[in-house]
């Protein structure tokens, strides 16, 4: 392996591929951590290797030399059938990572969390940056990985150590080629397949916002704070309206009690669990942060690092246009 400046794991993701295309357009050298088995679509001049961040030893070389580190890496869904697979992936995979990069000797790391792990049952006003939550406010197993990621994320930086943390929120645009869950949602409206929606509220930003919001962190972010990366609050009803009336299907007319979704996701789960082992229509999780405020303020995150977010019914529009260019929607 030659030395880069920057190591990105999980860079043949969503967020990463973005991330990846930006830091070798400014000319940086970009290596990028994937685990084995993964098809790894990259620009000229990033490197890929691979290796699992349940191992300890793996990630170890895979840091050496590295000025800079991302750590997207994670297990973004909501279900899986082996439930202690969060908790390997996303909290011992970064403590793995953070320090095997801090011990190579990285001058900046940076930890990509969610907004997931922000919301409480007693919510009343916008989420910022500054919200108070404990590892009792977490719902679900993804959750509570994610929140203990950013806890120990939260110790190392109290320490004195250069490690920043970003909660994006729900990233949308072009090149979701893994179809991460808000693509897969947008997807299943363009094809007919929403026929009713929940009353519950997202907070939406660009792809590309995310990614660029994540090298202005890496350059002035502050370690021990956490910068939200968000755009526009939009209702799942309006999500939908929008999506069916660009591709000319029916809008979903039928909103769907929340009791009746829990009760639904929760058979769901019991089928994929015992049955298929497939993800299911509607997780617990899922559901369960439906049922909460999940609306955002990032005002005060993307002044202090200049970003300005694009228009979300532009990247509705080329997320749309990208899928239908793959033959996902039919033209």
């Amino acid at each position: 392996m030659s030395f880069p400046d920057t190591v990105v794991t999980g860079g043949g993701g969503f967020i990463g591929r973005h991330l990846v295309q930006q830091l070798v357009e400014r000319g940086e050298r970009v290596r990028i951590v994937e685990k084995p088995g993964s098809q790894v679509f990259h620009p000229p001049g990033a490197e890929v290797v691979f290796a699992d961040i349940r191992d300890r030893d793996a990630v170890v070389p895979a840091m050496k030399g590295a000025r800079f580190v991302y750590h997207l890496a994670a297990n973004p869904n909501l279900w899986t059938r082996r439930r202690g697979e969060f908790t390997r992936v996303n909290f011992h995979g970064t403590v793995h990572v953070l320090d095997a990069a801090l011990a190579a000797g990285a001058e900046r790391v940076l930890h990509c969390s969610t907004e997931s792990i922000l919301t409480r049952a007693d919510q009343s006003s916008a989420i910022n940056e500054h919200q108070n939550v404990t590892i009792r406010d977490a719902i679900g197993p993804y959750c509570r990985s994610k929140f203990r990621a950013e806890q120990y994320v939260m110790k190392l930086a109290h320490a004195g150590r250069p490690v920043v943390i970003v909660n994006p929120t729900l990233p949308v645009g072009p090149g979701d080629v893994g179809l991460s869950p808000p693509t897969r949602m947008i997807l299943d409206c363009a094809l007919g397949k929403r026929s009713a929606y929940l009353d519950a509220d997202l907070n939406l930003i660009d792809v590309r916002d995310v990614a660029l919001g994540m090298t202005l962190a890496m350059a002035k972010g502050v370690p021990g704070r956490r910068y939200l990366l968000g755009a526009e609050n939009w209702s799942v009803k309006r999500v939908f309206e929008f999506v069916a009336d660009h591709v000319g299907v029916a809008r979903p007319t039928w909103e769907v009690p929340y009791e009746l979704a829990l009760a639904a996701a929760y058979v769901g789960e019991f089928v994929a669990d015992v049955v298929t082992g497939r993800p299911p229509a509607a997780t617990v999780t899922g559901v369960k942060l439906a049922g909460r405020s999940m609306l955002f303020d990032a005002t005060a995150s993307l002044h202090e690092l200049g970003l300005t977010p694009r228009s979300v019914d532009d990247s509705l529009r080329e997320c749309l246009a990208d899928l239908r260019s793959r033959g996902a929607i039919p033209r």
